[in-house]
C-alpha cells in the first residue's frame, strides 16, 4: 500500500513539475497609454492656433474640456504638431516620446468633417516609413467651418488607407469645432 501511495505522489509530482515549462511563459502586456490633454498647435509661420483636450481625471466623472484658440486664415499652410500628456503624475508625464518610441504601434488620423475645406498630409513616419501623424500640413482653402478629428490608434494595422481600415484600439480621439476666414 505504501508504494502504490508513493507511487502515485511520485507521478503527481512529475506530471506537475513537466507542466511547468519556459514555453507558457505570456508576452508581456502593452497597457495603452493614459492621455489626459492633446494640444495640436498650427503654425502658418506667421500665426499660430492652439486646439487642446484636457480632462484631468481621466476617465473619473468631469467631461474634459476642448479649446480653440481662433480660427484659421483661408488658402494658408500650417506645419501641425501634436503633443501628449498624462497629466495624472506630477509632473507630467510627455507621452509623445513614448509614441515615438513605439512608433510601429502607434498611428494618428486626421478625420476633416463635411463643410470644412482643409486638407492634410502627414509629414512624420514610423522606422518602417508608414504614416505616424505626430507632425503634418494642414492647408485651407476658402471660409469653412466644421469638426476636425484627431484619433490616435494603438496597434493599427500598416499600411492602412486610413481609419476605416486601420483596426486597431483607439487611445484618443478629440473633435474639434475649427472655422477658416478669409
Amino acid at each position: 500500500m505504501k508504494k502504490v501511495k508513493f507511487l502515485t505522489i511520485s507521478i503527481f509530482a512529475i506530471a506537475l513539475f513537466a507542466s511547468c515549462s519556459d514555453d507558457d511563459v505570456p508576452e508581456p502586456v502593452n497597457e495603452e497609454e493614459v492621455i489626459t490633454t492633446l494640444t495640436v498647435t498650427l503654425d502658418s509661420g506667421s500665426g499660430s492656433v492652439v486646439m487642446q483636450y484636457q480632462d484631468l481625471d481621466g476617465d473619473g466623472p468631469d467631461a474634459g474640456t476642448v479649446t480653440v484658440s481662433g480660427p484659421l486664415s483661408a488658402n494658408t499652410s500650417y506645419d501641425g504638431s501634436i503633443v501628449l500628456l498624462n497629466e495624472t503624475e506630477d509632473p507630467a508625464e510627455n507621452v509623445t516620446e513614448e509614441i515615438e518610441e513605439e512608433d510601429l504601434d502607434h498611428q494618428f488620423f486626421y478625420t476633416v468633417g463635411s463643410g470644412l475645406d482643409v486638407t492634410t498630409e502627414y509629414t512624420s513616419f514610423d522606422s518602417a516609413g508608414n504614416e505616424l501623424g505626430l507632425t503634418f500640413e494642414l492647408n485651407t482653402a476658402g471660409a469653412s467651418s466644421g469638426g476636425l478629428t484627431f484619433t490616435l490608434r494603438h496597434e493599427p494595422n500598416k499600411p492602412n488607407t486610413g481609419l476605416a481600415d486601420a483596426g486597431g484600439e483607439t487611445d484618443i480621439e478629440v473633435t474639434f469645432s475649427v472655422a477658416v476666414v478669409d
